[in-house]
């Protein structure tokens, strides 16, 4: 059942291993900008699930968990994304809705180590790292929002839309929490920003309710690491803002299951009791909220139509 307007867009930007603690001595404006327009909150990684980007992004985007995902690990090998598939996958395939997802992790969007975990959106995107540094990485992510952007500006019914950012995380491996790590994430805050411009640029973003989610996957110990059990690797965190949210309400514990049942529920989608949904919608979405403040998180054009097939485009950084 659909309720909500078919004005209601969606976009989540996934950027990978950022930690909570450092986020209020950073500067992170359309990061802040969200979070007062709608909330940001914490999200602590559940026992059964191991602090790695693997099972973490693919409850994220199935809205299960790995009990029924399947997703152990940074290989994907095992899945069951055949019954449980990625939203931008379900909203192209069986909703009727113009989807896309793009970044540069090669598990997340080709078919290596297990994947892909994004397996037909109505556009899929993927940049190649030229190297694997945090240089390389910082290189990708900056091609990932270029295309991201060119994604958005398309002139087609574009519904909703996965970008992934990963640099963060890299850079955290290599160089541990310090200060190249912090700019890191001011840098994917920058790259946030301009996603939300094009959002706003779209030609007919007067007329469109835009959602906006931002999540990371999982934490980083201090030297830079995760997949134990720690605080700082198992404290993840949401922020939202857009239609129903109310500024500043969030009345319960979160989980990365609610990001993909939030998507549903903000398109106006009533999830089909057989999908076995794990997480459910932020708060309930009205179809008649106003969109939020388009000086954070507003939206514009929509696309013609590509071809059924998903349209992949391959890029080296």
């Amino acid at each position: 059942m659909n309720t909500a307007p078919d004005t209601a867009r969606v976009l989540v930007v996934g950027i990978d291993g950022v930690r909570l603690d450092l986020l209020p001595v950073l500067d992170t404006p359309h990061l802040d900008g969200i979070a007062r327009a709608g909330f940001l909150a914490p999200v602590e990684v559940d026992a059964a699930t191991p602090t790695m980007s693997g099972p973490c992004w693919t409850t994220v985007v199935t809205g299960v968990g790995v009990a029924k995902h399947g997703v152990w690990g940074n290989r994907l090998n095992g899945n069951r994304l055949d019954i449980f598939p990625d939203f931008t996958t379900r909203l192209a395939a069986e909703c009727g809705r113009r989807t896309f997802a793009v970044g540069g992790w090669a598990p997340l969007f080709l078919a290596r180590q297990g994947g892909p975990l994004f397996v037909a959106p109505t556009r899929l995107g993927y940049v190649a790292p030229r190297e694997d540094t945090p240089e390389g990485w910082e290189e990708v992510d900056e091609r990932v929002t270029a295309e991201a952007e060119h994604l958005l500006g398309l002139d087609e019914e574009l519904h909703a839309g996965f970008v992934y950012l990963g640099a963060v995380d890299e850079t955290a491996h290599f160089l541990g929490c310090g200060e190249e790590y912090r700019r890191s994430v001011e840098a994917a805050d920058r790259r946030l920003g301009r996603l939300l411009a094009a959002v706003r640029d779209r030609r007919g973003h007067a007329a469109e309710q835009w959602t906006v989610i931002v999540v990371t996957d999982h934490g980083h110990r201090d030297e830079g690491g995760h997949g134990g059990r720690s605080a700082l690797e198992r404290t993840a965190w949401i922020a939202a803002s857009g239609p129903g949210l109310t500024a500043g309400a969030v009345s319960r514990d979160l989980h990365h299951a609610d990001v993909a049942a939030h998507v549903y529920t903000a398109l106006g989608i009533t999830p089909d009791p057989h999908w076995t949904l794990d997480g459910t919608a932020f708060t309930a979405v009205a179809s008649d909220t106003a969109a939020a403040d388009l000086t954070t998180v507003s939206a514009g054009t929509a696309l013609t139509t590509v071809s059924a097939a998903t349209a992949l485009t391959t890029v080296t950084a």
